[in-house]
């Protein structure tokens, strides 16, 4: 199950005018703590900014995201599913928070009613509201591979070495 952030940060640009104007943005990292969030929000977002700080990092409680190839904006869904409890046979509502991309409301209500059609328990989408989610940065296994720098060798070759010497 992924872990995700939302990290806020901070820089500044110069408009049009020339003078310095501040600029907040808003992300989502998928990381497995605040620090990894961090550092992935320091190693994937280019602002075209020479410096930004993270000025925030919050875990955000997710349930499902949607992704589609189009649709600029992030909408968060509160979907309610309605399940009986077996013991008391009373009805139990479960709140989950889902997030999706869409060019507006309409097409996001949409697009979660298809993404949870095969849902076998009822459920009713309750809210859906705009984010100011930006971006949504996946964890990915291609980030895992680090290079090996040039003066670390395998542990191997300096046990054979130091045998040799002795």
């Amino acid at each position: 199950m992924a872990s995700w952030y939302l990290g806020k940060i901070r820089y500044q640009k110069e408009d049009e005018a020339g003078s310095l104007k501040t600029i907040n943005e808003t992300y989502l990292v998928d990381a497995i703590s605040y620090t990894e969030s961090e550092a992935r929000l320091y190693k994937q977002i280019v602002t075209g900014a020479s410096d930004f700080s993270v000025m925030a990092i919050s875990k955000m409680r997710l349930a499902d995201l949607f992704s589609y190839e189009d649709g600029e904006k992030w909408f968060k869904a509160k979907v309610v599913y309605f399940s009986v409890d077996e013991k008391s046979g009373k009805e139990k509502k479960v709140v989950n928070y889902m997030l999706v991309n869409a060019d507006g409301i309409d097409q996001a209500l949409q697009r979660i009613t298809e993404s949870l059609r095969t849902m076998l328990i009822p459920y009713e989408t309750t809210d859906i509201n705009l984010t100011p989610i930006l971006d949504v940065f996946p964890y990915s296994a291609e980030e895992e591979e680090v290079e090996i720098p040039a003066n670390l060798r395998p542990l191997s070759e300096v046990m054979a070495e130091r045998e040799a010497i002795q």
